[in-house]
């Protein structure tokens, strides 16, 4: 880490600080679509909470490069339901 003044230091923190709030003020309208998003699936009765959270940790391990199928598996082991192929299988 660069050796760097008191003062500089200050005037790096607070460039940080009213970057930090830019972004953050930028995200809040999406944070309220993504609330108002849940909220939708529910009220429709579309889906339960616990299913908005699977939803979501499928969506996550996803954005993580998931396989589509170690999605599906970590939702349907979380929500308790199966595959309609491996129903099917029955």
């Amino acid at each position: 880490m660069a050796d760097t003044s008191t003062s500089e230091k200050m005037r790096y923190m607070k460039e940080y600080i009213r970057q930090f709030h830019e972004i953050e003020e930028a995200m809040e309208p999406l944070k309220a679509q993504r609330t108002e998003l849940r909220k939708e699936f529910k009220a429709n009765g579309w889906l339960t909470t616990e299913e908005v959270r699977s939803a979501v940790k499928a969506y996550r391990i996803l954005k993580m490069k998931g396989d589509m199928d170690e999605i599906y598996d970590a939702y349907t082991s979380i929500t308790g339901l199966a595959r309609e192929e491996d129903s099917d299988d029955n």
